[in-house]
C-alpha cells in the first residue's frame, strides 16, 4: 500500500504557513513504514525540534484504478476516516529554503496516524464533513470538507492521472488551519462528525 498526502487543500492553512495557493493539487507520498502502529504512542524523532500535527480526512481506496474520471471516483472508495500527518516543520522549512524534497520531514517512521475507518454512507454528505482535533482537551484544529479547494472525488481523479491507485491505498486529503507543535506527554484526540476516530499520546 501507499499513502498519498495532499498539500495546500485549505485556503486558511495555506495562509498560516505563508505558502502560495496552488493551481492544481499538490501531493507527496509516505511509505507504509510511516504508519503509526495501532495503540502505539508517537515518539518525537531525535532529528527534529519542531514536530507539528496536521489532522486530515482520509479515504481508503477499494480497487485498482488509473485515469479515473471525477464522476466515477466515488466507486473507488467505501470508507472514510481521520488521521494525522506529522511533520518535522523545522526540517521541512530547511528543505523548502534549498528547493529540496520534503521526504525526511514528512515520510519518517510513525509520521502517519490512521484512525478508525467508517462506511462512507454513514457520514452523509462527504462535501460537508466536520472534523476536529484536541490537544490536551483544548480544541486546536477544526475543519469541514466544504472548505477544500479540491473535493475527494476531484483528488482521486487528479492523482490517478499520475499514479495507479491500488486496493488499500490511503489518501490524506489535506489539513485545515491550526497546525502546531507537539510535546512530550501531549494527548491528541481526533473526531470525525462528532465521533472519536483516534487518540494518540506523544512521547
Amino acid at each position: 500500500m501507499k499513502i498519498i498526502c495532499i498539500g495546500r487543500n485549505y485556503a486558511k492553512h495555506i495562509a498560516e504557513l505563508e505558502n502560495e495557493k496552488p493551481e492544481e493539487p499538490v501531493f507527496f507520498l509516505k511509505p507504509d513504514s510511516a504508519i503509526l502502529p495501532k495503540k502505539m504512542p508517537f515518539f518525537i524523532p531525535t532529528f527534529t525540534n519542531e514536530v507539528h500535527y496536521e489532522v486530515e480526512v482520509l479515504v481508503k481506496i477499494n480497487k485498482v484504478g488509473k485515469h479515473i474520471s471525477s464522476k466515477f471516483a466515488h466507486k473507488y472508495y467505501d470508507e472514510v476516516g481521520l488521521g494525522i500527518d506529522f511533520t518535522a516543520r523545522d526540517v521541512q522549512n530547511k528543505c523548502k529554503e534549498k528547493g529540496l524534497p520534503w521526504e525526511k520531514a514528512k515520510a519518517f517512521d510513525g509520521s502517519a496516524v490512521i484512525g478508525e475507518f467508517v462506511v462512507k454512507e454513514s457520514l452523509g454528505d462527504l462535501q460537508n464533513l466536520s472534523f476536529s482535533m484536541k490537544k490536551n482537551d483544548v480544541l486546536v484544529q477544526e475543519g469541514n470538507t466544504n472548505s477544500m479547494l479540491w473535493q475527494i472525488d476531484e483528488l482521486i481523479a487528479f492523482v490517478s492521472q499520475y499514479l495507479t491507485l491500488k486496493k488499500g491505498d490511503v489518501i490524506f486529503t489535506g489539513t485545515p488551519a491550526g497546525v502546531g507543535p507537539v510535546a512530550e506527554n501531549d494527548i491528541l484526540i481526533g473526531e470525525l462528525n462528532g465521533k472519536k476516530s483516534f487518540e494518540i499520546k506523544i512521547k
